[in-house]
Formats: C-alpha cells, sequence, structure tokens
C-alpha cells in the first residue's frame, strides 16, 4: 500500500490553491475551469480531483483556508493580556489583503458566490460573528483602561467590520491605491476606537 508524505500532499494542496486564486481572481468562479487550474499548478485532472472533488470545494477551500489562519490570530488576540495587542494583532490580519494584488478578483468573485451558494455565504457569516464577537470583547477590554470607542463596543465593532469589508469591495474601483486606503483605514479604525492602532 502507498503512503503519503503529508508534507508533499500539503504542499502540492498549496500548489493547488494558489493557482487557483490566480485563476478566481482573473476570471472568477464562472469564467475559470478546472483545466486551466491544473494548467497554472502543473498537475493532471487526475491529481487535482484527489484533492478537490469540483471546483466550488476548491472556491471554498480557498476561503477557508485564510478564515481558519484568522481564527488564530483571533485566538491569539484574545489571549493577550494587552488589550491594545490584541487589537492591532487582530486588525493588522483583518486588513492584511488590501494590498494583495489578487484582492480585487477575490472579493468580486467571493460577493457573487456568497450570493447564490448558501454554505459558502455560511462560511463566510460565521466567520464575521467571531470576528465581530471578538472586537467586542477586546473594545470592552479597552475601555475598562479607559479608552472609550466612539460608540459603545458592540456597535462600534459592527461598524469597524463594515468599514473593512467596504475596504476590501473598493479595491474593485479603478485607482485603487492599496497604501493610501489602508492609511485611510487605520485613520478611521482609530477614530472608531478611541485612540492609534499600534503597529507590528
Amino acid at each position: 500500500m502507498r503512503t503519503v508524505n503529508p508534507e508533499q500532499h500539503a504542499r502540492k494542496r498549496a500548489r493547488i490553491l494558489a493557482a487557483a486564486a490566480e485563476e478566481f481572481a482573473a476570471n472568477g468562479v464562472d469564467g475559470t475551469s478546472t483545466a486551466r487550474i491544473c494548467r497554472r499548478a502543473g498537475i493532471g485532472s487526475g491529481t487535482l480531483f484527489h484533492y478537490f472533488p469540483t471546483k466550488k470545494a476548491i472556491f471554498h477551500a480557498l476561503f477557508a483556508d485564510d478564515l481558519a489562519r484568522t481564527a488564530e490570530i483571533r485566538d491569539r488576540a484574545l489571549a493577550v493580556d494587552d488589550p491594545a495587542e490584541g487589537f492591532a494583532l487582530l486588525f493588522d490580519r483583518l486588513a492584511a489583503d488590501l494590498a494583495d494584488p489578487l484582492t480585487p478578483g477575490l472579493a468580486a468573485a467571493a460577493l457573487l458566490q456568497a450570493n447564490r451558494d448558501a454554505t459558502f455565504a455560511a462560511l463566510l457569516g460565521d466567520d464575521e460573528a467571531r470576528t465581530l464577537a471578538a472586537l467586542t470583547t477586546l473594545l470592552h477590554r479597552l475601555a475598562a483602561q479607559g479608552r472609550h470607542p466612539a460608540f459603545p463596543p458592540a456597535r462600534a465593532a459592527r461598524w469597524l467590520v463594515t468599514v473593512i469589508d467596504a475596504a476590501y469591495l473598493a479595491a474593485t474601483d479603478d485607482g485603487y491605491d492599496p497604501q493610501a486606503h489602508a492609511a485611510e483605514l487605520r485613520e478611521v479604525t482609530a477614530w472608531l476606537t478611541g485612540g492609534p492602532i499600534r503597529t507590528g
């Protein structure tokens, strides 16, 4: 019986997802074929379907992996003794992909997919709910130390998630400047949360 090398398996899976991200960003879900993903990844279709049974499963996995990394950062942010440090850690994670050149295409593809794919929408919705809860907790902790957000913590957290989502959607606009956009997002966040955001 052939044994599976976990590291090799993980590397090949990551290569497939990296190739798929480029295809989805450029062509959307509908405009991307599994054949194009295979060509970009340098694999055969049999290999692809060994890892992912459908194109939709590839798209789900691409975002699920990213959300799993966000979940790890959320846990770390809540475990940090200093809430300002924890907040900065989580904020940096939430804003990290604004400069990624694939972001505009993937944001547009995700928005379209969420409107017609209940499973994908639930995946994003669960992540947002957990992020809201973590931000609210961190803002309560900051308020207890005398740093009060512009609104009650739950409302400030909701506005913050809304503004970050809007920042990603703006990445699809003509003339989008990721550095300027990230700086403006940091300023808005500082106002919402009652103080400057630490840099990592």
